[in-house]
């Protein structure tokens, strides 16, 4: 039965996804950042579209009469008010985009069109186009002897009309991954083109044995949702040649998404929409560029440092020095707030045991890692000095397959133990542990935060990352290990709060125990999203009880606060800005 407190978990993704492109409307905002902020907005409905509306079409082939737990709503009455709702978010991030792009201009970083080219930039652009683009293009006519090509999600296509006499064709050329975004024009400024526009201008040119009917910049998105645990796997073949088989399938699942960055004929739209199964409401026309990631690699004109924010460096822990780290932490925890403290004791530390004579073994859990990570240096040097090294990797990070396919297998080709953990639940903990050997007996070093082993992400996302000496965690880190390694889920842990086995359970308990001090209790609660049912209704009752509950959600919240007699002594804030905020936190009783 739908709650009169809880809200589509869809819907809310969507306020958080608009929240992001109020970032990029504040004018307190620079101007650059602005930019980068309708940059990820963009990269973030892409893969809103690639999984959450695709898991939406999957459950609707299987059970379109489904209903959501918080709204009793069914696949397709879910899928109807998500549309619907994100055509006016790309008319605003449209809207957004050309005033910061104005103003960008006055700073001068200009998008010019090939239109506003002066005689001397025109041939530059055309002899890069013909130079560097042309050679590389591979463009396809549309009849019965040649068929609609397979169209790569999230690749950048231009779609023409072509006549010939009376014979009408559609032409489509894909825009190789290998350009770049933008094209920088030499002189004065930043001055650039936008690469589609470049290849656009040149429709004619491709196509010319035909008449251009009309044009366009089109890209398709496709289901990216789904699952390792498919019939179609072979269950004993090895979990990294079926991750890889993974990412192949997922390039040809159905569209869920066309987008055009110019309005069309209905006879061009209907004809793509027929071919790609998609229906009008599926179909988004936006002004503002298709691909907005070359905001992150625009360089910033001499003297308008402004346009960014001020650099920002994280500062040294007080009283940590980054020799030594085994003593330092023996004598007392460490506990690191990133980005504001600095990743490298950490990295330190496994470092130092990498070369620690006394190191017997190394035990880590890794959801995402960076492209080039000293982590995965350290741990291979570990294990090519004999260290016992055991890297619990998660394969289905999504979008990160791939790197940690490739991390996995130079992990492994160093000489350490790769365990890709347990087929329903993925390995999200972070979780590292150090065995040493000191005087005659063991002594267990544990690192537990909620960051990710990402040396670039510490940078930009809060997290909290303890290291600490204490033996009692230590041993139930190492029986946490041990449960992993022997495929074990429900393992006793006393200091550990462990998901699937105790995490929730304990939450539930905790939030009950302030619900029975009515008016005195108190729940704070910092997390990323807050989507549970179970959950969402204890704390209901423990706001109908008196209990002031203060939430802190970045992302998606179910749980409508402030209705009198329901959830009117809940507040939910969510922080978005400068850095993502990621660590989870809960505080319960006085003081919270």
């Amino acid at each position: 039965m739908p709650a009169p407190y809880m809200q589509n978990r869809e819907l809310s993704w969507l306020r958080f996804n608009e929240r992001v492109l109020s970032e990029a409307a504040d004018e307190s905002v620079p101007l650059l950042e602005r930019l980068k902020f309708l940059s990820i907005f963009t990269s973030n409905l892409d893969e809103f579209f690639m999984i959450r509306v695709g898991s939406l079409f999957d459950l609707q082939s299987v059970n379109a009469e489904a209903l959501d737990s918080k709204t009793g709503m069914t696949p397709k009455e879910q899928l109807d008010k998500l549309y619907a709702s994100v055509h006016p978010l790309i008319k605003k991030r449209d809207e957004v985009y050309f005033t910061v792009e104005q103003r960008l201009r006055k700073e001068g970083i200009v998008n010019l069109s090939t239109a506003e080219l002066c005689i001397e930039e025109f041939r530059f652009v055309k002899q890069y186009y013909e130079q560097e683009i042309a050679p590389i293009l591979s463009p396809q006519i549309v009849d019965s002897h040649h068929p609609f090509p397979h169209l790569q999600s999230k690749v950048l296509h231009i779609g023409a009309v072509l006549k010939e006499e009376e014979k009408t064709l559609f032409g489509v050329i894909p825009i190789p991954a290998s350009l770049p975004d933008i094209i920088q024009i030499p002189g004065t400024g930043v001055r650039y083109v936008r690469v589609e526009d470049i290849i656009l201008d040149h429709v004619e040119q491709v196509f010319s044995m035909y008449r251009i009917a009309e044009k366009t910049v089109f890209c398709i998105t496709r289901n990216a949702d789904i699952h390792p645990d498919d019939e179609a796997f072979d269950v004993n073949q090895d979990f990294r040649s079926k991750m890889q088989k993974l990412l192949q399938e997922r390039r040809r699942l159905a569209a869920v998404r066309l987008e055009l960055n110019s309005p069309v004929t209905a006879e061009f739209e209907n004809y793509l929409c027929e071919t790609l199964e998609l229906k009008p409401e599926q179909v988004f026309v936006s002004r503002a560029p298709l691909k907005l990631s070359y905001a992150f690699s625009l360089p910033i004109p001499d003297g308008a440092e402004n346009l960014c924010y001020k650099p920002f460096s994280p500062c040294r822990t007080p009283g940590v020095s980054y020799d030594g780290l085994f003593r330092q932490i023996a004598k007392q925890d460490i506990l690191l707030s990133y980005p504001f403290e600095s990743m490298t004791p950490f990295l330190r530390l496994i470092k130092e045991a990498a070369v620690d004579k006394n190191v017997i073994s190394i035990k880590i859990t890794i959801y995402r890692l960076a492209r080039k990570a000293k982590l995965v240096d350290y741990l291979c040097r570990a294990a090519e000095n004999g260290k016992d090294v055991t890297v619990f990797i998660e394969l289905r990070a999504r979008f990160d397959e791939q790197n940690n396919i490739d991390w996995s297998e130079r992990l492994e080709d160093a000489g350490c133990k790769i365990i890709y953990g347990f087929e329903e639940y993925k390995i999200h903990s972070k979780v590292c542990l150090i065995t040493r050997k000191e005087k005659s007996s063991i002594r267990y070093y544990t690192q537990i935060g909620t960051g990710n082993y990402n040396e670039r992400t510490a940078a930009q996302y809060t997290d909290v990352s303890l290291m600490t000496a204490n033996q009692q965690i230590g041993l139930e880190a190492n029986e946490f290990f041990r449960n992993m390694a022997l495929g074990n889920l429900y393992g006793n842990y006393s200091h550990l709060l462990v998901s699937p086995v105790s995490l929730k359970e304990t939450v539930l308990r905790l939030i009950d125990d302030e619900t029975a001090k009515g008016s005195s209790g108190r729940i704070l609660v910092k997390i990323n999203s807050m989507t549970d049912v179970d959950v969402i209704e204890h704390l209901q009752k423990a706001s109908a009880a008196g209990v002031q509950v203060n939430l802190i959600v970045r992302g998606i919240c179910c749980i409508l606060p402030g209705i009198p007699d329901l959830t009117e002594n809940i507040t939910v804030r969510s922080i978005v800005g400068r850095f993502l905020e990621h660590s989870r936190i809960y505080v319960f009783g006085e003081g919270a």
